[in-house]
């Protein structure tokens, strides 16, 4: 029988109708009173009064004062509850490792950085490695109250079925990922899409391409408040788009890749500094060299990025990760390209921006699709904590 013949049953109706609440109080700025629920859903009252009593029941949404600007008492509104679940962000990267614990209001609860090289590391070593963080950020969530039941790991590299097909910038190929990081159920993504997904959550834009810049490059883009992932999850590889054909050999295996002139690696050594850290206040000091180099990887970015905008005709552009406190010298370069390149710029030119979340926006990515999942299906999550 086809799918669209199949009868709605009692139990897949109650799950789409405390999704379609869920949702519409996440989506509301303020606190929304069960009135305004009923209207915008279509449910009756005593339907709403009823789903938003089991909500409140399963720690999922809290009464408020409903905002208002006439005259009278405002009325008793809900509102997302940031007491009791909560999701867990980890992220592997080239030179760090990261954990971010954020409630479902979306507020960041916990959050930590281990500076710690991951080239040459096995999988297996690195697995270990990011236990510790996460086993401190699932105690300190704890201790505020709040229920982790699972989580979400972002890596630099092309993911598809548990499986990294490869990560360049940490040497893995074909590795398996694990169901669990000690205990923990986790699931994985690309680190670009993800801090694409927390960006979405955090800036007012609805279509943009996130450029994530590390010592790899990668992208996440978003059109109409949807994360565009290709057929495989593998959109986004900006870092391996060619900038020089002929140019610098890339650990992808390729020549001229665009992270081999803006990843942070190239910047800093064409800069000759030992430490990444030191870009921005030698850029502030006016240092010659390290115009240079960024400008050098302005330049390549924008040659980039015209591409892009080109193809996907994308209104805008975030600059995240390192990439975000440099914005200020790269955007000049980036800008002078793109209205050389970009087919529409005279009249269109896309606006280049930093990100709102700046180093922090893969991780708290990974801990809003944790988050999302549960208001996407409350269902299931309320099933999974009945006794």
């Amino acid at each position: 029988m086809p799918a669209r013949d199949l009868p709605v049953r009692q139990t897949s109706l109650r799950a789409h109708n405390l999704a379609l609440v869920l949702r519409l109080v996440a989506a509301s700025p303020t606190p929304i009173s069960r009135a305004r629920i009923a209207g915008a859903s279509g449910l009756t009252r005593a339907t709403v009064s009823t789903i938003v009593d089991e909500l409140i029941a399963g720690g999922l949404v809290d009464f408020a004062d409903e905002s208002r600007t006439g005259v009278g008492r405002p009325s008793v509104g809900v509102t997302l509850a940031g007491t009791r679940p909560a999701g867990l962000g980890m992220e592997v990267n080239v030179d760090y490792l990261a954990t971010c614990v954020i409630d479902l209001a979306g507020q960041v609860r916990h959050r930590e950085v281990v500076l710690s090289d991951q080239r040459g590391r096995s999988p297996a070593a690195a697995w270990e490695a990011l236990a510790a963080p996460a086993a401190r950020a699932l105690a300190a969530a704890a201790a505020q109250g709040l229920v982790v039941h699972s989580g979400a790991v972002a890596l630099p590299g092309l993911i598809e079925d548990a499986v990294v097909h490869v990560a360049p910038n940490l040497g893995w190929h074909r590795v398996a990922l694990p169901a669990r990081i000690g205990d923990l159920l986790v699931d994985f993504g690309n680190e670009a899409n993800l801090a694409a997904f927390g960006e979405l959550h955090a800036c007012e834009l609805s279509s943009f391409l996130y450029v994530s810049g590390e010592i790899g490059i990668g992208a996440g883009i978003v059109v109409n408040s949807e994360l565009f992932r290709g057929t495989r999850g593998w959109a986004g590889e900006l870092g391996h788009v060619t900038v020089d054909p002929a140019g610098k050999p890339c650990r992808c295996g390729s020549r001229g890749c665009l992270e081999q002139y803006a990843g942070e690696d190239a910047i800093r050594e064409a800069a000759s500094l030992p430490d990444a850290a030191e870009l921005v206040d030698r850029a502030k000091a006016g240092d010659e060299a390290t115009l240079a180099s960024l400008g050098r990887a302005g330049l390549a970015l924008g040659v980039a990025l015209s591409s892009t905008v080109n193809l996907l005709d994308l209104p805008a552009v975030v600059l995240g990760g390192h990439f975000a406190p440099l914005a200020e010298w790269l955007c000049p370069p980036i800008e002078a390209e793109l209205r050389q390149r970009v087919l529409t710029a005279r009249w269109s030119s896309p606006l280049i921006r930093p990100s709102v979340l700046g180093a922090e926006a893969t991780v708290i990515g990974a801990a809003r699709t944790v988050t999302q999942a549960i208001i996407n299906d409350p269902a299931r999550y309320l099933a999974s904590i009945r006794p």
